[in-house]
């Protein structure tokens, strides 16, 4: 199989010095394959299994199992640190735990490319993120209509996955098991979100950004099945 670039989201030891790697790919999206690394403490293909490096590399399918048969570095890996690299991290594993296997994902790969070189500069993060779930919620077929935010005569709307944005009587609207609200949002900040959306040189107020935050953060934790993802403990330990 021709070489693609690619990048390593996770990896983990096998058997007889090989090791499972999970990758985004540039032509066929996310998928598992086997390298061998050798015995040498100093493998050079262990060293190249990485978070955050550029690749090239070529994968053969040997049926139940793909296997890399070739791999080099395409450029310098991408240097992050602290909260920085958490966030990276994070990116890893939503695509981890949400993207099927072998399904090809060109749009997001760069998306992905272009956040981790951002977050190495040290760009401001929310946005950042915010641009990616949503990239990432678009590959999986999801979007978001704020029709209802401008249509109806409401303050506080809630978010459900099967309805979308529902009026509601007040911010602090309880959950209950027949409504199924999670969170309640500000009809005035969710309109700011939907034109930030549209166009990003609309700046967002700071409660306009918690709410599409924590938005984002309902969607999302409802596509997890609400398991808690490991990287979010990252940066619970910062604070």
């Amino acid at each position: 199989m021709a070489e693609q670039r690619a990048f390593v989201l996770h990896s983990r030891p096998y058997r007889d010095n090989q090791y499972l790697v999970d990758l985004l790919t540039i032509n066929q999206g996310k998928l598992s394959a086997l390298v061998y690394i050798g015995q040498s403490k100093r493998s050079i293909k262990k060293a190249l299994i990485q978070p955050f490096l550029p690749l090239n590399l070529a994968v053969k399918d040997l049926g139940a199992i793909k296997k890399i048969t070739s791999i080099e570095s395409a450029s310098k890996s991408f240097q992050l640190q602290q909260s920085y690299l958490y966030s990276a991290f994070y990116l890893n594993e939503l695509l981890i735990r949400l993207l099927s296997q072998d399904i090809p994902c060109e749009s997001l790969f760069y998306l992905y490319h272009q956040t981790i070189d951002c977050l190495s500069k040290q760009q401001n993060i929310a946005p950042l993120l915010r641009q990616f779930e949503l990239g990432l919620l678009a590959e999986l077929g999801m979007s978001f209509d704020f029709e209802p935010i401008f249509e109806y005569d409401a303050h506080c709307f809630s978010y459900l996955p099967e309805q979308g944005f529902v009026a509601v009587e007040s911010l602090h609207e309880k959950v209950t098991p027949e409504t199924g609200f999670t969170n309640t949002f500000l009809a005035q900040h969710l309109q700011e979100v939907a034109e930030h959306i549209d166009n990003k040189n609309v700046l967002l107020s700071s409660a306009a950004a918690q709410t599409y935050k924590q938005l984002m953060r309902q969607v999302i934790n409802q596509l997890l099945g609400n398991k808690p993802l490991n990287s979010r403990k990252l940066f619970s330990s910062m604070r």
